[in-house]
């Protein structure tokens, strides 16, 4: 590895001035992604801009809205009772990544920002309807999460910003979440295809509202919103989910690589459709 600067602002101030005045710094959070990859030579750094003292950053606040900052760990959001209960895709994906040693680690907005299409915590912040905070010396803007991403590793952040916060709404009443994922390890493997899901049910158990969401089978994590239009106004049978789930098959866009088939791909993405849509209808209902 070569050499490289470390920056350790103590405020999110000194790091937004460090980031404007540094734009080739790259911020360190838990470092499980980025660290790994510059020792195994993927990734040239000239210079790290730690975050670990940015108190700004590890902010988390749920007063029905849900807010965190970026550098809050996965760890964090998998332990909270309250997200577990009103946000179960997020606990349910934060609680896939890595092994306990890198949960603890492992950021939000790192797994984010990394941008891998099978980022764990992506699919279920997508069906949530979550957006991010930017921030930069010249100011805040904020941006829903669908478009965050703009492919393998890369994201809309310009040189000298910063990924401050994530926010998910409250759930509306009779809601539920669910994420699923698929690997042929059983221990610390990345998903070969993930998939989550969020309903609202009327007094009937009907589907008012309905967002799924894929991951590892597209460049980016994305809605699958040809199978969401095919939810809405019913409730959940096996003919129906069978439908939605062979649509958001068609909707995804996988690739063959050493891990798996694009065929298999899609095959997984129909199965954990329904089965996503089963656990996010059950919760909804509050069952589970």
């Amino acid at each position: 590895m070569k050499r490289f600067d470390y920056l350790a602002p103590q405020s999110l101030g000194e790091a937004l001035e460090m980031l404007s005045n540094h734009p080739e710094a790259i911020p360190l959070a838990g470092g499980t992604d980025l660290l790994v990859q510059m020792k195994e030579g993927r990734r040239s750094v000239e210079a790290l801009l730690g975050l670990k003292r940015v108190a700004e950053l590890h902010q988390f606040a749920c007063n029905g809205t849900l807010a965190f900052g970026s550098a809050v760990t996965v760890a964090q959001i998998a332990a909270s009772p309250y997200i577990q209960r009103d946000f179960t895709a997020l606990a349910i994906g934060a609680g896939s990544i890595g092994s306990v040693q890198i949960r603890n680690m492992a950021t939000v907005g790192g797994n984010l920002c990394n941008a891998a299409p099978s980022a764990d915590t992506a699919p279920p912040l997508l069906v949530l309807g979550a957006r991010v905070i930017i921030a930069s010396t010249r100011g805040e803007r904020a941006v829903h999460l669908e478009q965050f991403f703009l492919e393998p590793g890369r994201t809309i952040l310009q040189p000298g910003e910063l990924l401050k916060e994530i926010i998910v709404p409250k759930p509306r009443a009779a809601s539920g979440s669910f994420y699923i994922y698929h690997t042929p390890r059983t221990r610390i493997g990345i998903a070969v295809a993930s998939v989550a899901a969020s309903v609202t049910l009327d007094a009937a158990d009907a589907i008012t509202d309905a967002r799924v969401a894929l991951g590892a089978v597209a460049p980016v994590p994305l809605r699958a919103t040809q199978a969401e239009s095919l939810l809405l106004g019913r409730t959940l049978t096996d003919a129906l989910l069978r439908d939605v789930g062979a649509t958001a098959a068609r909707e995804s866009q996988p690739i063959d690589d050493v891990r798996a088939s694009a065929e298999y791909r899609r095959y997984l993405v129909n199965v954990l459709t329904q089965r996503a849509l089963r656990g996010a209808c059950a919760r909804a209902k509050g069952v589970g």
